[in-house]
């Protein structure tokens, strides 16, 4: 049993790498890392999401799912997962390799309306893996601002930097931003077990909500 299951595992891992591969070709100027996030990343980037009690998570970005595993693993029985992905080729690949999670295709900067083709009007948490400094400033504003008016009085939004992008003048008004949109902006990390390394932003009380 032990066997099969992880010959399951291989296999999954080769079809993520491959379909990694084949966006990270194709839209290289929309892609932030080089490889898939590892279990500890995601372990860093889901310590938000509520482990008891039926909630609503968002994540942005998700990739192969890597990250969509790690909230799964979370999840009490009764939540609902989400996934924005833009990238029509990993849409379909996340829909047959992880049936289970909800992806909507489209651009995080109308997350309210793909959130609403679901009915969903408030999330617990948002979990994010965009590459933020690839992103125009006004974009990035604007998938914050969707973040902020999503989330819950209570719910918490985290997110990805890689560690070699920190001192860069970009990522540095990319925290700026963080901070203008929320009241509470907190570093976890960093996580030496990914390729690159990174660490997490904790982010919660999105400025103007009351």
């Amino acid at each position: 049993m032990n066997d099969t299951v992880q010959l399951n595992d291989t296999v999954q891992q080769v079809s993520d790498l491959r379909a990694f591969a084949g966006v990270a070709l194709r839209r290289q100027g929309v892609v932030g890392a080089v490889a898939p996030s590892s279990r500890s990343l995601a372990r860093a980037l889901t310590a938000v999401v509520p482990t008891t009690g039926p909630a609503v998570i968002v994540e942005l970005g998700p990739g192969t799912g890597a990250i969509s595993e790690a909230i799964r693993e979370r999840l009490a029985p009764g939540s609902r997962q989400l996934a924005v992905e833009i990238d029509p080729g990993m849409v379909a690949h996340l829909r047959r390799a992880r049936p289970w999670l909800d992806v909507l295709q489209g651009d995080a900067a109308r997350l309210g309306a793909l959130l609403d083709e679901r009915a969903v009007s408030r999330v617990d948490a948002v979990v994010s893996t965009l590459p933020w400094t690839l992103f125009p400033e006004d974009v990035q504003e604007s998938i914050l601002g969707e973040v902020g008016r999503v989330l819950r009085p209570t719910g918490a939004f985290t997110t990805v930097t890689y560690l070699p992008a920190v001192p860069l003048a970009r990522a540095r008004r990319f925290r700026r931003r963080l901070r203008a949109a929320f009241d509470e902006v907190l570093t976890t990390g960093p996580v030496w077990r990914n390729v690159p390394p990174g660490l997490a932003y904790v982010c919660r009380r999105p400025v103007g909500r009351g």
